[in-house]
This record gives C-alpha cells, sequence and structure tokens, in this order.
C-alpha cells in the first residue's frame, strides 16, 4: 500500500509538467470542492428552515385541533382529559375560533380571533414567547384585552392602549345570522411572529369569548400538543376513537403541512443535485487517468518488468485518482461548514447594510435565513465525494494493469 501511495505521487508530480493534463486534474478537484461545499450549504439551510418550522412555525400553529361541527363542542373538558391520557399527547387547551370584523372610520378589516384560557394555553403553545412580559402581564389584567399581531396593528394603526370595535357575527337557533353584535377591546400587546399570522389572527380571553358568542362555558375547539409532531395524523386518529364528541379533525400536516413538504422536497432535490455534480467532476477523474495511462504506458512497462504486479498498479491509479476526491472533498466540507455557520449573520449584516430583506416578513413564517450544519450532512457529503473519485478510478486503473509491458515498449 505505502509503495503503490509512493508511484501515485510520483505520477502526480510527473503529470504536472503538461499543463493540459494539469487542468483537466485541478477542474476536477475544483469541481468536487465546490459541489461539496455548496450541498453542505444549501442542506445547512434546509435544516434551518426544518428547525424553525418545529420550534417557532409549530409553536404557534395547533398541532391538533378538534373543532365542534356546529356551535360548540358537547363537552370539551371530557374531549381534552381523554386526549391528556394519550402518551404523546403532552397539553390540552380550549379555545373559541372567531372570525370577526374590526371596524374603523371609513373601513372594515377582517381578521381571526382565538379566545384562549391563557393559563392552559401557554402549555399548548408558545404565544407567550412572542410576545413582551409586559404586553402579556397587561393581557392577563384586562379581562377586554386583545393580543394584534405586529402586522395587523401595523394596518390598523393601533398600539397599545388604543380601543378597537370589533363586529362578532351572530346565529340564532335556526342557522339564521342575525345583527353582528359590536365589542370594545383595548389593545393590551402585540405579538410577533412573521409571516401571514402577524396580519389575520388576534387573541382575547376566553370567557370573553364566550360572553360574545353565547357559549356559556363551552368552547369551539380543542387544541393538543404533540410531544412528536410528526406524529400528529396518528395522534388526532387514536384519540378521536376514544371519545365521542363530534367534531372536525385538524393537524398541522393538513392545513400547514406544505410547508413541510416542500422543505423535504427540496432535500431530495439537493442530494439529487449532489449526485450529478459529483458525477460531472469525476468524469474528469476518469479522462486524466486516461490520458495518464496513455502517456505512462512505458513507465508500467518497465514496472512490470520489474516485478510489479496487476493488484500494484490498480493501487497505484485508484490512489492518484482518489487523491483529488479526498483533496476536493476536504477542501469543500471544511468551506461548506465555514459559510454554513457564518452565513445568518453575513446575511443578517447584509441586509441591514444595503437595506433588503431576503424573505419578507408578510410572505414567510421566517424572516431571516436560518442555517443549521448537522454533522451527518457533512459526513454524507463528503463520503459521496470520497466513493465516487474512487469508483471514477477503476476503468482507467483496469487498464492501466492490462497493459502489456513488450507491446508498450515497442511503442504500440
Amino acid at each position: 500500500m505505502n509503495l503503490a501511495f509512493l508511484l501515485a505521487q510520483r505520477f502526480r508530480r510527473s503529470r504536472e509538467k503538461s499543463r493540459y493534463l494539469s487542468f483537466i486534474s485541478a477542474s476536477s478537484t475544483i469541481g468536487i470542492g465546490l459541489g461539496c461545499a455548496i450541498l453542505i450549504i444549501l442542506l445547512s439551510i434546509m435544516n434551518g428552515f426544518q428547525k424553525a418550522l418545529e420550534q417557532d412555525f409549530l409553536a404557534f400553529v395547533p398541532h391538533v385541533e378538534y373543532t365542534a361541527v356546529r356551535g360548540s363542542l358537547d363537552n370539551w373538558q371530557e374531549l381534552a382529559e381523554v386526549a391528556r391520557q394519550h402518551p404523546q399527547v403532552e397539553a390540552a387547551a380550549p379555545a373559541i375560533v372567531i372570525n370577526v370584523m374590526v371596524q374603523q372610520p371609513g373601513r372594515f378589516r377582517g381578521l381571526q380571533v382565538r379566545a384562549i384560557h391563557p393559563e392552559l394555553e401557554t402549555q399548548v403553545s408558545d404565544l407567550q414567547r412572542f410576545v413582551s412580559a409586559a404586553d402579556w402581564q397587561r393581557f392577563l389584567q384586562q379581562e377586554q384585552g386583545i393580543i394584534l399581531g405586529q402586522g395587523l396593528a401595523a394596518e390598523l394603526n393601533a398600539a397599545v392602549g388604543d380601543e378597537l370595535v370589533i363586529m362578532i357575527p351572530q346565529i340564532d337557533s335556526g342557522q339564521n345570522l342575525r345583527s353582528p353584535r359590536r365589542v370594545r377591546v383595548r389593545v393590551s400587546g402585540i405579538f410577533s411572529m412573521s409571516g401571514e399570522r402577524d396580519y389575520q389572527q388576534a387573541f382575547i380571553h376566553l370567557a370573553m369569548g364566550q360572553q360574545a358568542t353565547n357559549l356559556a362555558g363551552e368552547a369551539s375547539s380543542v387544541r393538543l400538543k404533540i410531544s412528536n409532531v410528526y406524529a400528529a395524523p396518528q395522534v388526532a386518529r387514536e384519540v378521536a376513537q376514544r371519545v365521542r364528541e363530534n367534531a372536525y379533525i385538524h393537524d398541522w400536516t393538513r392545513t400547514e403541512g406544505h410547508l413541510y413538504r416542500d422543505i423535504q422536497l427540496v432535500r431530495t432535490v439537493m442530494y439529487l443535485v449532489l449526485i450529478l455534480v459529483l458525477a460531472v467532476a469525476s468524469f474528469n477523474i476518469v479522462s486524466t487517468l486516461v490520458m495518464v495511462v496513455q502517456e505512462k504506458r512505458a513507465s508500467i512497462a518497465i514496472l512490470k518488468t520489474m516485478g510489479a504486479d496487476r493488484r500494484l498498479l490498480l493501487k497505484t491509479f485508484v490512489w492518484q485518482g482518489s487523491l483529488n476526491g479526498v483533496l476536493g472533498a476536504a477542501v469543500g466540507t471544511a468551506l461548506g461548514a465555514l459559510i454554513s455557520v457564518t452565513l445568518p449573520a453575513a446575511l443578517q449584516w447584509l441586509e441591514q447594510s444595503f437595506d433588503f430583506t431576503v424573505l419578507p416578513a408578510e410572505l414567510y413564517f421566517i424572516s431571516s435565513i436560518p442555517a443549521d450544519l448537522h454533522l451527518r450532512d457533512v459526513v454524507l457529503v463528503a463520503s459521496v465525494a470520497v466513493l465516487t473519485s474512487v469508483l471514477a478510478t477503476l476503468y482507467p486503473a483496469w487498464q492501466a494493469a492490462a497493459v502489456e509491458p513488450a507491446e508498450a515498449l515497442r511503442g504500440k
């Protein structure tokens, strides 16, 4: 093995005298390095999006929610109690979801209001994390308080302490619409999550929602928090089988699952791109070694006459080609890991310096490019790069081992 490695290094040094072969060899190394770096950066960004989805977006969005078919749930307490007995359910909380209109001089603005029980809500969501401590305490103390999204507050030109009039639809026993009820609320706080929910959602107290919708002591939905968010569909079905409540079943994979599917789709495309980029770079390795074999036929013949066997020659040219892949993979993975770690801070600095936004907050659930470097991605990309390089050397190495000394020395 040491002799094969020394011969490979000797052939590499002699090859550097040929500018054409050196260029082909360098292009293969650079191609493998760039492919590894770009793939690690993109995979880190996809990991960052998935982490933001799990820790931020799903901390706000219900994992599982049971909504009354009409009016209110018959017994939301029983449903919540049965749900808590499931090993995957961490907490349950009631809510009343109301589509309302905000009345302002000269216009109306529609939004969705969730009437929540503050203490129970903090067990199933991280709403408190997106609101300042002062605003949250103010909301707890004000029974007529409302928490608005930052984007919605900006559209309504509303600040903490302002009074708003919301119009809540009323339905009689015959399911006929009646005149809406006007309720005055005071802005207790503003939450900032980024994305469309900042422009479409608000929160009030459950007692206030019950009074406004004539659902005294009742709720229209129960929200569950799941320990494994990706098991939400299964947990939703299992809990539903244990309750007698007639309700619609919602889980985040149905309401917001397109985000997760898009992330996984892009990740799959990245793996395909990795294979294609490395295949192209490896083709240069094949080309380089084939030309080296043709150029070194006389040297190969002399080695054979001196006692070198086919196995030694195979190892020599496998080493020679693999060194390109190892060098490219090492430099590429190091560069990709470094950029992945510094990318969020660098993009934030660029956005502040040149006054532009990569991800507008009103369109996406996060407002900055995230990156989460995983060691398994680095190892996977580097391993595939090295493996592809080694496989690319097999055919030229076999050609070198098949050289006949007599024919090579005669110049044929």
